[in-house]
């Protein structure tokens, strides 16, 4: 299967290396936060240095949107057009990511098959999930968190899993359902973003919040930050869950409590 006629193998078979650190951004449901998380920290990195790249499966092109407003006096965003597809080119030199590149983030469409689900995350060091605290959305969500653990095998005790709650007001009535919800399937939760239109603005100038009046977005650079220092991490990730022995990677919790999740009534 594929998204759109889209395939993601060439992606994955043409692009891994053992020092790119692969981020999947994936919600099925539109209006999350993806292509805002995904600039946002394409912005952090880029600051850094080496210019990371962003894929943009999204037809929408939010990403790409933003890229094309960025001032060019700003460090390099690589960007690529995962959703355009090109006659005068081979998929494989479309989906090409320059060599130098060590972060590359992946936008992914709102809506996605099975197959194309298990490609997408198979050779990812992480798997950012950004959920909004209304009752659609954790539904969503959970939809989405339950597919990428029976659907897509991915191992919650490998750490490359985590939740950003996304414009969120505290002390709401949803905001305490999501965390009781993620909290249950021992997610971690590693960012709050707050809903704040700061996060608009950058989006509108082609910037990250890094890159904005750090007095006026303090707080919000913060918690980008979080996300930032926890996909830093995932060598030791990595090293920790090769680590671990197969009597230990028995599961721990039950395949009824995924599947409630997956129907939306946990």
């Amino acid at each position: 299967m594929s998204f759109a006629g889209i395939s993601f193998v060439h992606m994955l078979t043409s692009q891994k290396r053992d020092n790119l650190n692969k981020i999947v951004i994936l919600n099925p449901k539109g209006g999350c936060g993806k292509s805002t998380l995904a600039t946002n920290l394409a912005a952090c990195y880029a600051q850094r240095g080496p210019a990371p790249a962003i894929m943009d499966y999204d037809p929408q092109a939010s990403t790409m949107a933003w890229l094309d407003r960025r001032p060019a006096e700003l460090p390099a965003v690589n960007g690529i057009a995962a959703y355009k597809k090109s006659m005068h080119a081979t998929r494989s030199w479309q989906l090409r990511v320059p060599s130098d590149t060590v972060n590359l983030l992946v936008d992914s469409p709102a809506s996605i098959g099975h197959d194309d689900l298990r490609e997408l995350t198979r050779d990812s060091t992480s798997i950012l999930v950004p959920v909004l605290p209304s009752s659609m959305d954790i539904h969503a969500a959970s939809r989405c968190i339950a597919d990428l653990l029976l659907i897509a095998k991915i191992d919650r005790r490998d750490r490359k899993l985590a939740v950003v709650a996304n414009r969120t007001r505290k002390n709401t009535k949803s905001f305490g359902k999501l965390m009781r919800f993620l909290d249950s399937l021992g997610i971690p939760i590693i960012a709050v973003l707050r809903d704040s239109q700061n996060f608009v603005h950058a989006a509108e100038q082609g910037v990250g919040l890094c890159e904005m009046q750090p007095s006026r977005v303090k707080q919000d650079v913060e918690q980008i930050d979080n996300v930032v220092r926890w996909l830093d991490a995932w060598p030791e990730r990595r090293r920790d869950s090769a680590a671990v022995t197969s009597v230990n990677r028995k599961p721990k919790f039950g395949r009824s409590l995924l599947r409630r999740a997956q129907f939306g009534s946990a």
